[in-house]
């Protein structure tokens, strides 16, 4: 249920973000947030990360969707269930749906900040919550996630023959040597 309220938090930080930026700036008009580092600048994307895919806004939407209902399965079935992998996942899942909302709603996605020192695309809340949950996710993966699931029976029976005698089979004391 915690996954799930958050969830409903990322997308409504996104949804409300986005609303204030279109109830007040006018497309391409930027303000301050943090002067020499931050602006909001607000401009609509019909593509994907760095405008991948621009004017391609049907396609987009049917692969966020899919993987939106993949991660949602990975969730809800609790395939990792460690809660680094399930809050991870719980923030890709919230910026997926916050960008899927708005190009089904708007046909595009309102992006508005905006780095001042360097060049780099415009983004949102939805899309920090994918690149840090992403991040995060490939962290926990490759570095914790097989130490912290159980093994399946048959991956620990394979490893005790490895370290048995030589014959193949483990030694035990059953086993009458």
């Amino acid at each position: 249920m915690r996954y799930f309220l958050a969830i409903l938090a990322c997308v409504a930080l996104d949804q409300g973000v986005k609303l204030w930026t279109v109830a007040n700036l006018e497309l391409y008009e930027s303000a301050p947030l943090i002067p020499g580092l931050v602006e909001l600048l607000y401009v609509q994307n019909t593509g994907g990360g760095f405008s991948i895919l621009r004017e391609h806004t049907w396609l987009l939407t049917i692969v966020t969707a899919a993987l939106m209902a993949v991660i949602a399965v990975i969730l809800w079935k609790k395939i990792f269930p460690h809660p680094l992998a399930m809050w991870t996942l719980t923030a890709v899942l919230g910026g997926g749906l916050g960008n899927l909302i708005d190009r089904v709603r708007l046909g595009y996605v309102v992006d508005m900040f905006n780095f001042q020192f360097m060049t780099w695309p415009v983004f949102n809340v939805a899309d920090i919550l994918v690149v840090c949950g992403v991040i995060g996710f490939a962290a926990y993966y490759l570095l914790l996630d097989d130490k912290v699931r159980p093994h399946p029976a048959g991956k620990r029976e394979a490893g005790r023959r490895k370290e048995g005698s030589g014959d193949g089979r483990a030694d035990h004391p059953a086993d009458g040597q």
